[in-house]
């Protein structure tokens, strides 16, 4: 493959990332937000615990209310839990 193609579907591919982030399936929750969770979550090297914990606390208001709160919480337990056992303080 010659660099100029090789260039070309790079920057194809790079447009596909933006088009990607611009959209979103399932919803408009996210839609407006100046840094996606999913954008923080990843930049940052979060676990899923604490991504799922942003995305809930990000999307509260917008979704499902008190239930994603509730999620949040609990995928804090469960990272609580993991990485530092039961009963630690």
């Amino acid at each position: 493959m010659n660099d100029h193609v090789h260039n070309r579907e790079l920057e194809r591919d790079i447009l596909n990332l933006k088009n990607v982030m611009e959209r979103q399936e399932g919803g408009n929750h996210y839609k407006g937000m100046p840094i996606q969770p999913i954008e923080f979550c990843q930049k940052n090297q979060l676990n899923y615990c604490e991504s799922n914990a942003i995305k809930y606390i990000c999307r509260h208001r917008k979704k499902n209310g008190a239930e994603d709160i509730r999620k949040a919480i609990h995928n804090l337990q469960i990272l609580l839990e993991l990485e530092y056992g039961s009963d630690k303080k």
